[in-house]
């Protein structure tokens, strides 16, 4: 073991329990993967212990409800321990046991509610919270408050859930949520606690929800159980419905950092073994799930702060999937463990492959929350952009072939290199050409700022694992149908990839209109005012990255709104836009380009409202078109022609890797 990494694989004890080293993996809701009685389902069960044979020490669970009587949702959208708990007792014995099979310690983690936050659409009942206080995602509504009978309720739930946990077998139980602005926490903030009961007023009432839950946790099981608690050490929240920035100057309307470390002191002596610390709201998203936009470790200045008033063990996330920096925090003191989501997620090998020193194998994670909180925000089952088989590890794992054969992979992007690479696991013959004289694909481009770092090292990965597979990469080879006829492979699979959609706007032709794409490889050539045309992810990106660098820039955007064009996750839509905010970036929604003239951009509402705004550079994000010019001219040859990633279809990275794995593990 690489004595850099040493810290990571030292034992840790939570209470009493002995967990073999400092890496868990960090409680994220199963969407998804549940049965007909709201238990997990054979699916969760392979997700989970596939992090548990993968090296973690300490496996917590997503968020499971505990009642639902007073938050009604519908049935199979999130685990619940009240529906049927002989039949959930069934399937998380048998999880239970798997992951401690593999030295694992595993925590149910347990939610009393959502309370302001709860999403409408998956629930049979009004919106509850502790006060009459405005919904969040519709704020015309007005939550009802909670009985005095009904905290009550939903706290014995906790207690009863908690009861029923260990005598499945978890090691422990995790206290969901007094962070993100959830119930317990929307008790704890007097912004959203108005109350006059035992459960409002000053700051001990307003903890006493999260401190009844562990008392009465403990009288029933003992002290020496261990509970944890999801705790927020700082809100993050600007105002209602908007969020504070890293590095903005605001006052926070929130729990203050100076009141979460008071806080903290009161949880541990109400007995809590252990905070599993971070920050954020659903006022600030993008705190509480770190998108690409965000440093690795944003946490980590501030938790660490906790370990000054508390000698219990803080656990935290947020990015930590960089060994090096996981390593140093724990090293250092900074927290007791690091906790991985999503890096878990990409890569279910994470800790071992830090332990046995093979660094350059893991598979990164991008931030981007495409297959994970991306696809529960849109009702689908989790899973990872960049490991297809995530939340499907058995059924979607990788076989090998039963009769050799010879692919023929056309283009050299992601989608590609997927293909390549998913074809040689099997036990194929791979031969992948490229016009270009690298590998890449557009992802090149789009890594070029410091926040999409992490594509570089997608890139960097896919290189690697070819190399290890002998895969015979053929660069600066530009593949027709006479070079197919010649090679005669048994298929072919072509990834060309796409072009950049250049719109007929008079004057486009200019020497300082430049595409994105250029625009990301040439920045010398970009002025100090710059136009960008298109508000999608590619353009509002570009922009960040210019007004980062003290670009004056304008985005011109047909539609009402950025980003409207194609799906983001609220974490990283939050953010781009607070981002754009931030940087003073003149948004001209609703818009079009009408002219280029030289140096003056003519732009036109749908008011027709004309505008001239001066332009050094004028920059075309106005998407992509499908390259299927050579699938058109082979598709009828006497041999399988599969078309997949943006050649077939533009859409984002994890399609592109989803498409590209479903084909060559079917070949």
């Amino acid at each position: 073991m690489d004595k850099k990494y040493s810290s990571l694989f030292e034992p840790l004890k939570i209470a009493n329990l002995e967990i073999k080293n400092r890496i868990g993996m960090a409680p994220m809701a199963a969407s998804g993967l549940i049965n007909s009685d709201n238990a997990f389902d054979q699916r969760a069960i392979e997700y989970y212990v596939e992090r548990a044979k993968g090296g973690a020490g300490l496996i917590i669970t997503g968020g499971v409800e505990v009642e639902n009587t007073i938050e009604q949702t519908h049935t199979g959208i999130f685990q619940n321990i009240s529906t049927n708990p002989t039949a959930f007792k069934l399937t998380a014995v048998e999880m239970v046991e798997r992951v401690q099979a593999h030295g694992a310690k595993i925590f149910l983690q347990l939610t009393m509610g959502f309370g302001r936050s709860l999403f409408l659409d998956v629930v049979d009942s009004h919106p509850a919270a502790p006060s009459a206080v405005a919904h969040f995602s519709q704020p015309e509504i007005t939550c009802r408050e909670l009985k005095t009978e009904e905290v009550e309720f939903m706290i014995q739930k906790m207690i009863d859930a908690a009861v029923l946990a260990e005598d499945i077998g978890f090691d422990g139980v995790e206290v969901h949520a007094m962070h993100e602005g959830y119930l317990i926490d929307q008790f704890a903030l007097s912004l959203f606690n108005n109350r006059t009961d035992k459960y409002g007023g000053n700051l001990k009432n307003r903890l006493r929800v999260a401190a009844e839950i562990v008392e009465g946790i403990k009288k029933k099981l003992g002290s020496d159980y261990p509970v944890t608690l999801r705790y927020g050490v700082k809100s993050c929240i600007k105002e209602l419905h908007q969020g504070g920035l890293p590095g903005e100057d605001y006052q926070e309307k929130g729990r203050t950092l100076e009141e979460g470390l008071e806080v903290a002191a009161i949880l541990e002596e109400a007995g809590y073994d252990a905070l599993n610390a971070d920050l954020g709201s659903y006022e600030a998203l993008y705190w509480a799930h770190p998108p690409t936009y965000m440093d690795h470790g944003p946490y980590l200045p501030y938790v660490q702060k906790l370990k000054e008033v508390v000698d219990i063990p803080i656990l935290t996330a947020g990015r930590l999937d960089d060994p090096k920096l996981a390593a140093q925090a724990v090293g250092e003191g900074q927290v007791d463990m690091a906790l991985l989501g999503r890096g878990l997620l990409a890569d279910p090998d994470w800790p071992n492959k830090v332990r046995y020193q093979k660094l350059d194998k893991i598979r990164p994670c991008l931030g981007c929350h495409d297959g994970c909180m991306g696809r529960m925000e849109s009702g689908k089952k989790i899973s990872c952009a960049v490991n297809p088989a995530c939340g499907r590890e058995v059924e979607y794992s990788i076989d090998s072939a039963l009769k050799e054969k010879e692919i023929m992979i056309v283009g050299g992007g992601i989608a590609a290199m997927e293909a390549a690479r998913v074809c040689a696991l099997r036990g194929y013959k791979v031969k992948l050409y490229e016009k270009n004289d690298y590998l890449g694909g557009h992802l090149i481009e789009a890594s070029v700022p410091e926040f999409k770092k992490d594509e570089r090292k997608l890139i960097e990965w896919y290189k690697n694992e070819l190399a290890e597979l002998e895969v015979n990469i053929n660069l600066e080879q530009e593949v027709d149908q006479k070079l197919i006829e010649e090679l005669s492979p048994d298929e072919v699979i072509i990834a060309a990839g796409a072009k950049a959609n250049i719109p007929p706007i008079a004057g486009i032709e200019q020497k300082n209109v430049i595409t994105a794409c250029r625009a990301l490889m040439n920045e010398d050539q970009i002025g100090e005012k710059v136009v960008i045309l298109g508000g999608g992810l590619v353009g509002v990106e570009t922009a960040v990255w210019l007004a980062e660098k003290g670009k004056e820039i304008t985005i011109v955007e047909m539609m009402d709104d950025l980003l409207d064009s194609i799906f983001v996750s609220h974490a990283n839509s939050d953010m781009l836009k607070d981002l754009v905010d931030f940087h003073k970036i003149d948004v001209k929604t609703g818009s079009s380009i009408l002219e280029i003239d030289k140096n003056t951009v003519s732009v036109i509402s749908k008011n027709f409202r004309r505008e001239n705004i001066e332009a050094d550079t004028i920059i075309i994000a106005a998407g992509y078109k499908e390259n299927k010019k050579l699938y058109r001219q082979v598709k009828d040859m006497d041999l399988k022609v599969n078309l997949i990633g943006d050649s077939k279809k533009v859409a984002n990275i994890m399609y592109s890797i989803w498409d590209a794995y479903e084909v060559a593990k079917s070949i």
